[in-house]
């Protein structure tokens, strides 16, 4: 199995652990922000700390450098992502959030490649489309008694 598929099934049982054990923490504080706040916080010290060990105080300096306006709806999508994913794990629960955040990602995904690649529907293989619309299926399926 390559490196890069591997990284990406341990990411996606990671995400499963991450949501579960966020909305534990959830429960035991007055809102789903301090939950973030803790999340996000560990995050950025772990990263620091491998961009200073990695790269030194030049690391932090080409960091706040590559700062623009624009370079900050990432980490407010990404939030808003973690955000989403401890509200269906609470009210959902964990297949049918995964099943829900998977298919628009695959659907988002299809659009985005076909916007960057100027393909329509057309340009994209049956196999390709076929599986789109089984995930889709599928996650109607596991989701739709529940939302």
């Amino acid at each position: 199995m390559p490196i890069t598929v591997a990284t990406l099934i341990l990411a996606g049982i990671s995400l499963v652990l991450q949501n579960a054990l966020m909305v534990r923490i959830t429960q035991s504080v007055s809102t789903v922000l301090v939950t973030l706040v803790i999340n996000s916080s560990v995050g950025l010290t772990a990263l620091l700390v491998i961009l200073i060990s990695r790269n030194g105080l030049a690391g932090l300096t080409e960091a706040a450098g590559a700062i623009k306006p624009w370079a900050l709806l990432p980490g407010l999508l990404g939030s808003f992502f973690v955000f989403a994913g401890i509200l269906g794990y609470q009210r959902l629960g964990a297949a049918p959030t995964i099943a829900v955040l998977v298919a628009s990602q695959l659907l988002a995904g299809l659009a985005f490649d076909a916007a960057i690649s100027g393909k329509t529907m057309a340009g994209f293989s049956m196999w390709q489309l076929v599986g789109a619309l089984l995930l889709v299926s599928g996650a109607v399926l596991v989701a739709g008694r529940n939302a």
